[in-house]
C-alpha cells in the first residue's frame, strides 16, 4: 500500500497531522519506536501551556499583535516575522480544535486560567492539570486518533519513495518529520531518551537544510538532581506566580525572573541557585509535576528551596520549513521542535512550542489534502551507523564542554575534534551542525552565548 502521509514520530506534531489526516480522509501511517500509546515524546513532558490569544473568554488587553510583539523580542528578533504572524495567528482555531477533539484545559468560573511566563507582557499561557498541559495534549490526541495505522519501527533513512524503517519499506508520496528536538546530546537535559536529533539527520539526509541550529534554548530552573540524562523541570509558570531566583541565604539572583529564558540562564549559569517557590499558595497542589520531581530527592516546594541549574532543554533551529511545514524537498514536510519556521527566532518565547506543533502539524494534513507541493528532489538517503554507549558517553561530553551555555572559540574547536572522530550516526550529523553553526556566528544572539 502506498500512504498519502507517512508521519515519523508521536508527539503533539505528528499526532495533530494524524487526527487532521483522518478528518480529512487521507491515508496515513506513524512510524514511533513506541508504537501504540506512544509516551516516548517530548510533548509528554511539557509543564507549560498554549501561548493563545482570541479564545472566546480572551481578554480585550491582549492581541495576537503583542503576542507576536513578545515572540520576535524573546526571540532577539532573529525571527522570521511572517511565518511568527501566520502561526499565531492560527493559534485561537487551533485550539479550540484541539479542544474540540477532547482536551481540557483548567477553568476558574468557566474561564480559562491564564498564567504569566517569561518574555510574555500578558497573562495569556492556558494550562491543564496545573503543569501538566503536555501530557494531557497528548492524552488527548492518542485517545482521538486510536484508530490511526500505527508501525512500531525505527525510521532508518526517508527515501524517494517514502520511509526505510527497520520493519521494511513504507511506501509513501509525502512524509512528514515530527521527531522533536535534540536534548540528548547533553549531559543534563529536560528532554526524553528519543531527542537525539535522528529526525533532523533523516531530513539531512534527503536534501532539506538545517538553519539556525546554534539556537539550543537552555531553561535556567531545571532541579539539579546528581548525576547526568533527563533532569526534571520546574515550569517557569512557578516565577509567573512569584517564586524568585536565590541563593542559598535566600538573596535574589536576578532582578527579572521572568526576563526571557536566555537572560535568566546567563544570570545563574556557574551559581549556585535555588528558587523559592514558598509564597505561592497551595503550591504543591497547584503544580503537583513540580512537586513529584522534587520529591525524588527529598524536597517540597512548599517548604524548601529547590536547586536549580540551566539544562539543555529546546531546539529553536531545525529543519527549514515554512508555517505550513513544507521543506522546498518535495512531498517532504517537518513540523515541531525538529524544525524550523523561524516563528522561535534565537530563543523560545515560552510556551510558544507546543502551539506551533499543534498548528504547523495540523496545516501539514491540510497541505496533503490539497494536493501537497513539488520542490526539489528527495536524495536518496543511506542508513546510518549507531553509536555504543560508550561513544554517546563521548559525544555528549564534548557537548556539554564545548557546545553548552556558553561557546568559546578553543572549546568549539575542540568539540568538533571529538565530534569528528566519532561514527557519523545520525545524532553526530546534528551535534557537527550545530557545533559548526555556533562557530560561524561568532557574537552572542539569544540561547547563543559566545565567550
Amino acid at each position: 500500500m502506498e500512504y498519502d502521509l507517512a508521519i515519523i514520530g508521536g508527539g503533539v506534531a505528528g499526532l495533530s497531522a494524524t487526527r487532521r489526516a483522518q478528518e480529512l480522509g487521507i491515508s496515513a501511517v506513524v512510524i514511533d519506536r513506541h508504537g501504540p500509546g506512544f509516551r516516548g515524546a517530548t510533548t509528554h513532558y511539557a509543564q507549560g501551556g498554549l501561548a493563545v490569544v482570541g479564545l472566546p473568554d480572551q481578554p480585550v488587553a491582549d492581541s495576537v499583535a503583542l503576542h507576536a510583539e513578545d515572540t520576535v523580542r524573546a526571540g532577539a528578533f532573529h525571527n522570521n516575522v511572517p511565518n511568527t504572524e501566520d502561526i499565531l495567528a492560527a493559534a485561537a482555531d487551533a485550539v479550540t480544535w484541539l479542544i474540540g477533539n477532547g482536551a481540557e484545559f483548567d477553568k476558574t468560573d468557566g474561564i480559562y486560567n491564564r498564567t504569566l511566563e517569561g518574555g510574555h507582557s500578558r497573562r495569556r499561557i492556558i494550562h491543564a492539570n496545573g503543569d501538566a498541559t503536555g501530557a494531557e495534549v497528548e492524552r488527548a490526541l492518542i485517545a482521538a486518533t486510536r484508530t490511526a495505522e500505527i508501525l512500531k519501527a525505527d525510521a532508518l533513512a526517508i527515501t524517494p519513495t517514502g520511509v526505510l524503517t527497520s520493519a521494511g519499506p513504507i511506501q509513501a508520496r509525502n512524509v512528514l518529520v515530527a521527531t522533536g528536538g535534540c536534548g540528548q546530546l547533553y549531559e543534563a537535559t529536560t528532554a526524553p531518551r528519543g531527542a537525539t536529533g535522528e529526525g533532523m539527520a533523516l531530513a539531512f539526509d534527503a536534501g532539506a537544510p538545517l538553519k539556525d541550529m546554534e539556537f539550543i534554548q537552555f531553561h535556567p530552573t531545571v532541579l539539579n538532581t546528581p548525576g547526568t540524562g533527563q533532569k526534571p523541570l520546574i515550569t517557569e509558570a512557578l516565577r509567573g506566580e512569584g517564586a524568585h531566583l536565590v541563593d542559598r541565604a535566600g538573596n535574589r539572583l536576578t532582578d527579572d525572573d521572568l526576563a526571557p529564558r536566555d537572560v535568566v540562564s546567563r544570570e545563574i549559569w556557574g551559581r549556585e541557585a535555588f528558587l523559592d517557590a514558598r509564597s505561592i499558595p497551595d503550591v504543591t497542589r497547584r503544580f503537583p509535576t513540580v512537586a513529584k520531581g522534587a520529591a525524588t530527592i527529598g524536597l517540597d516546594p512548599a517548604q524548601d528551596l529547590l536547586p536549580v541549574a540551566p539544562a539543555a532543554h529546546y531546539t529553536c533551529g531545525g529543519i527549514n520549513a515554512d508555517a505550513h511545514g513544507r521543506t522546498g524537498i518535495t512531498g517532504l514536510y517537518a513540523a515541531g521542535e525538529c524544525s524550523r519556521t523561524g516563528l522561535h527566532g534565537a530563543n523560545r518565547l515560552a510556551s510558544n512550542s507546543l502551539l506551533e506543533g499543534l498548528v504547523v502539524g495540523k496545516r501539514v494534513a491540510e497541505d496533503v489534502a490539497s494536493g501537497g507541493f513539488e520542490g526539489k528532489p528527495r536524495r536518496q538517503a543511506k542508513e546510518r551507523p549507531q553509536l555504543s554507549d560508550a561513544e554517546w558517553t563521548i559525544l555528549r561530553n564534548a557537548m556539554t564542554r564545548g557546545v553548552g551555555l556558553v561557546r568559546t572559540f578553543d572549546g568549539l574547536i575542540a568539540a568538533l575534534e571529538v565530534i569528528e572522530g566519532l561514527p557519523e550516526a545520525g545524532a553526530v550529523v546534528v551535534a557537527k551542525q550545530i557545533a559548526l553553526a555556533a562557530l560561524r556566528r561568532t557574537q552572542t544572539l539569544g540561547c547563543h552565548t559566545r565567550g
